[in-house]
C-alpha cells in the first residue's frame, strides 16, 4: 500500500507578524515523530515539554507522577486520528506557552522519489527559547527594531547577534528534519 502523506501547515498562535511553516510528514508517523517534526521544522531545541490536543483529547509524554492526563505519543499515528481537514493543536513549553495550530491541508500518495519529511515553506524565524512566550517576544522585537528602544542594546545580546526575526530558510529546515526525524 503507498504512504500517505500529509500537507501541514503549522502557525504559531499569538505571534505577529506570522510565523509559520508547510511540512510535508508520513500519516504513518507517531505523534511522537511529529513533535520531532515540529521542533525542527519551527526551530526550536526541544527543551521543555509538549503535548498535542486533538478532538479534545491530550497526547504527549505520559507524566511518571500521573499528574498530567496525557495519551502516550508513541502509541498514536497521525493518521489514526487526524485526516485531511483536520485542525488540532500542539503546545511548546508550558511555562511560555507557545501555541501551534496545525492544520492538514492535503493529503497525498508518497512520490517515490521523494524523501519525507520536508518542509515546502515557512515565514520569519522562530522566536528565541526563554523570550516569555508572545508577549516577551512582542517585547524582543519592539526594543530590536528601535535603536532608540531602553531595551535594545540588552535585548539584541540576549537574543544575539546573528538572530533575524525576518529569516527562515527552509531548505536548511529540510536538512534537519531529514537528519533527526
Amino acid at each position: 500500500m503507498p504512504r500517505q502523506i500529509f500537507q501541514l501547515k503549522v502557525s504559531l498562535a499569538g505571534v505577529r507578524p506570522p510565523v509559520w511553516r508547510r511540512v510535508l510528514v508520513p500519516g504513518g508517523y507517531t505523534l511522537d515523530r511529529l513533535h520531532r517534526v515540529l521542533q525542527h521544522a519551527m526551530g526550536w531545541r526541544d527543551c521543555h515539554l509538549h503535548s498535542f490536543e486533538i478532538d479534545g483529547l491530550q497526547y504527549g509524554e505520559p507524566d511518571p507522577d500521573g499528574e498530567l492526563a496525557l495519551r502516550d505519543e508513541l502509541d498514536v499515528r497521525m493518521d489514526a486520528v487526524v485526516g485531511k481537514g483536520s485542525r488540532f493543536r500542539y503546545t511548546y513549553d508550558f511555562g511560555d506557552w507557545w501555541e501551534h495550530d496545525l492544520v492538514v491541508e492535503d493529503a497525498c500518495t508518497a512520490d517515490p522519489d521523494e524523501r519525507y519529511p520536508s518542509c515546502l515553506y515557512g515565514e520569519r524565524a522562530c522566536p528565541p527559547e526563554g523570550v516569555g512566550g508572545p508577549s516577551g517576544y512582542a517585547v524582543l522585537l519592539a526594543a530590536l527594531a528601535d535603536p532608540a528602544h531602553r531595551e535594545h542594546r540588552a535585548m539584541r545580546e540576549w537574543a544575539g547577534p546573528g538572530f533575524d526575526p525576518d529569516a527562515y530558510d527552509a531548505t536548511r529546515a529540510t536538512t534537519l528534519l531529514r537528519r533527526f526525524c
